[in-house]
């Protein structure tokens, strides 16, 4: 899908590094002394980065970026070096995207390129991402997914979290995520997890989840193109959508309605209602 993403110009980048710490994606690093986006992957094209460049070396462009494709991603980065390739390669890694990465050595080795990747099969390669000098942690890709989950052993024991992946904002989010493909999809407004007690164990456990406010949030139109990417590109099987019974809530229901009627693909979706005082009112296939 065509949408807003930043581009930095390299001759206007002094190379300060400040844009690196406003970056809430972690996808921007100072490599051979100038600001690079590692990876179209973590830029949710908001553009926090642009008030931190005091050379305007920032700005946003519209160009078609989904569904992600990691050879074009190779293609465009390798003239500049072995370093920014590197940083891709590792930036995905760290972000447990391993399909992606595979795509990205594949490239390398069918290119014939001599980029040394070595170091990203070093056992002892930290799993913590690193953001060049800066960056928010909050907003980094990660699958919480493990071989099995802890069960809950009594009333007074902790209630494990069934929350298997970061980030959960569907501003964030990254449609062809791995641990989007294939998922049952949650769409939750943002109070349902609050005001529902078991909603862990009835609505997410082994699913993905997405959040959102239909009242506050802005850009409904990206929301549409995201899920339908989800649908289409994705391919998710199912979509449950969660939302309170107040009546600016039902937004949310109409943003997946309108990406179910721009896919291709038609996918089984449930609505439910959650009342304010933590009830399911209605629970139904739509």
């Amino acid at each position: 899908m065509k949408r807003t993403i930043i581009q930095i110009d390299e001759d206007k980048c002094t190379g300060c590094e400040l844009c690196v710490n406003g970056c809430h994606e972690g996808a921007l690093q100072i490599i051979d002394g100038k600001a690079r986006m590692i990876s179209d992957l973590f830029c949710d094209g908001l553009g926090a980065c642009i008030g931190e460049c005091p050379e305007g070396a920032i700005e946003l462009i519209e160009r078609e970026a989904e569904p992600y494709n990691e050879d074009l991603v190779m293609e465009r980065i390798s003239p500049k070096g072995q370093a920014t390739v590197l940083a891709h390669l590792k930036h995905l890694k760290d972000h447990n995207e391993m399909g992606f990465l595979k795509q990205g050595l594949e490239y390398i080795k069918n290119n014939n390129l001599n980029i040394d990747v070595s170091s990203l099969k070093e056992n002892n390669m930290s799993q913590e991402h690193q953001h060049g000098g800066g960056g928010c942690p909050g907003s980094r890709a990660m699958d919480f997914r493990s071989p099995a989950q802890i069960e809950n052993n009594g009333a007074n024991a902790e209630v494990p979290s069934q929350l298997r992946q970061w980030p959960i904002e569907l501003h964030l989010l990254n449609p062809m995520a791995g641990y989007i493909k294939g998922a049952d999809l949650v769409l939750a407004a943002d109070c349902t997890a609050f005001s529902y007690g078991n909603f862990h164990n009835d609505f997410i456990k082994g699913k993905a989840l997405a959040i959102a406010c239909p009242k506050l949030d802005t850009g409904k139109e990206i929301y549409i193109e995201k899920l339908s990417a989800m649908i289409d590109e994705a391919k998710i099987n199912t979509l449950t959508v969660v939302i309170m019974e107040v009546p600016c809530c039902g937004g949310l229901m109409g943003v997946a309605k309108a990406a179910v009627a721009a896919s291709a693909r038609k996918i089984p979706v449930k609505q439910v209602v959650i009342g304010i005082q933590g009830t399911i009112i209605s629970e139904d296939w739509v």
